[in-house]
């Protein structure tokens, strides 16, 4: 199956074969999460769509080394080279040192990437961990005459890059639209030589929490930096893949490639890959614009967004409906559509697992298994290996009726199919449906509690009142009284 294998380039935009540098190993970096908040639904769907890419190489024979970046430096508001670092902010709001935010948000990161099956990378290193390898590579720049120092910060020199290579092949901008999205009103805007150069290390004013000495200040490094150095640092000076959020390719990704070739004098990526973004009402989900739902949200069904609480794994089958390269639109109703499409899916393989062979088989299932290979192939086509999938549960249902027949070695190869692309590569977990029904109608049942005793209190019917929060109380539910209503917590007792 290797050599079937078909990825889409963001570089060239093109679709083609995938050769891996060296034919047994496979390199892969993932821009990975400024973590200074709780991740999102946003977040959710870049790390499933490269965790499929990930298990999926590994499937077909790849040794393959994944590299994914924890932000906790360098990473400034509307992702500018002014302004306060993100981290640093989030550590002013909550009285907390800036590493404690770090390990905060990485915390809940990982707990929210563990609830939805993510498979950990290989390596996941911290921007701060790797601040000599990120002035190490701003002295290889410097040296081959692609930075400038000014009062203290350095500077990527754009215009002079653009004389010997090209600038904006992955984002099709020239210097002359970079230059139009510039604002040249931004503080320290005077520092550069001009608007569209980008930092490599900024030297930090006294307010600023983050700071490491180097040669030219006290300070810190670009946002861009970092995944440029640690991707140099554990696959090499060139490597087979590199991916990240459609919004990534610029400034990030395209600053990315700049340093990497005024550095190593050479491309060190070969296949760019971009997912697209989870959209709420056609505006990008993000953090910055304020749209956003938490993962925790959505498992709980805690936001005035939702309907219900939503399954992890309805959530990851949410993602896999769509290609990894086609936007997605946010909606209850079709969140509820996937939660329902996955059911009948877990219910197919349960069925299947229970099937008992004939003598023969009167089904072919090698042009199911080729079907779904081919849409994977096909630059990892989740809702096409889905509809297949789909169509193979026709099949299940018919033998376990049975109006056809399987032998043990065709019931043998059917279960292998369906673990293989089920469990092992879209990552799909079986999931306690009874538990999840009983949660609900529990949720339901206490909200309806709480509203008869609101309407207790409106009446000065301060005893039955208090009986209802007592007796929630016995039985581990707490409540908490709050000016427009209540909420509660159901604790483990």
């Amino acid at each position: 199956m290797k050599n079937k294998l078909q990825i889409y380039n963001t570089l060239n935009r093109k679709k083609a074969k995938f050769e891996p540098i060296n034919p047994s190993r496979v390199g892969m970096y993932v821009c990975g999460p400024t973590v200074y908040g709780a991740p999102h639904l946003g977040h959710a769907r870049g790390t499933v769509c490269f965790d499929i890419i990930f298990r999926y190489l590994q499937h077909i024979g790849y040794k393959v080394r994944y590299v994914s970046n924890i932000t906790d430096v360098g990473h400034l508001e509307n992702d500018s080279d002014d302004g306060e670092d993100k981290i640093g902010k989030r550590a002013i709001l909550e009285q907390l040192e800036p590493m404690e935010i770090v390990q905060k948000y990485t915390n809940i990161y990982h707990e929210n990437m563990n609830t939805l099956n993510i498979t950990r990378p290989s390596i996941q290193p911290h921007a701060s961990g790797h601040i000599p390898e990120q002035l190490e590579l701003i002295d290889k720049i410097y040296e081959n005459g692609f930075a400038y120092e000014s009062n203290g910060s350095v500077y990527f020199d754009v215009k002079k890059y653009s004389e010997k290579y090209e600038y904006g092949k992955l984002s099709g901008r020239t210097l002359e639209n970079s230059l139009q999205s510039s604002d040249a009103s931004l503080q320290g805007q005077s520092d550069k030589k001009n608007p569209y150069d980008f930092a490599l290390w900024k030297k930090a004013d006294p307010n600023h929490i983050m700071r490491w000495n180097s040669k030219w200040s006290v300070g810190f490094p670009g946002w861009h930096l970092e995944c440029t150095a640690m991707g140099a640092k554990y696959l090499g000076e060139q490597f087979d893949i590199h991916g990240g959020g459609l919004d990534l390719k610029f400034p990030h990704h395209e600053c990315e490639i700049a340093q990497a070739v005024a550095a190593y004098k050479k491309e060190a990526v070969n296949y760019w890959m971009h997912n697209n973004l989870i959209t709420i009402n056609g505006q990008k989900m993000s953090k910055s614009l304020n749209n956003f739902i938490t993962l925790d949200e959505l498992f709980s069904g805690d936001s005035e967004l939702l309907e219900k609480a939503y399954s992890p794994m309805t959530i990851r089958f949410f993602i896999l409906q769509s290609h990894y390269r086609s936007p997605i639109d946010f909606s209850n109703k079709a969140l509820q559509s996937s939660e329902k499409g996955f059911m009948r899916l877990q219910k197919a393989i349960q069925i299947l697992q229970n099937i008992k062979p004939e003598a023969n088989s009167t089904i072919n299932i090698d042009e199911l298994e080729n079907k779904c290979y081919n849409a994977i192939n096909d630059d990892f086509n989740t809702p096409i290996l889905i509809a297949h999938l789909f169509d193979g549960i026709k099949m299940i249902n018919s033998i376990s009726e049975g109006k056809e027949k399987i032998s043990s070695k065709d019931l043998e190869k059917l279960q292998k199919l369906y673990n293989d692309f089920y469990f092992n590569i879209l990552g799909l977990q079986i999931e306690d449906t009874n538990t999840q029904s009983d949660d609900n109608t529990t949720s339901e049942l206490v909200d309806m509690l709480l509203n008869i005793r609101m309407q207790a209190k409106a009446n000065k019917d301060w005893k039955t009142a208090d009986e209802i929060r007592d007796k929630l109380k016995a039985i581990g539910f707490i409540v908490k009284d709050k000016k427009d209503g209540f909420e509660w917590e159901k604790v483990n007792k």
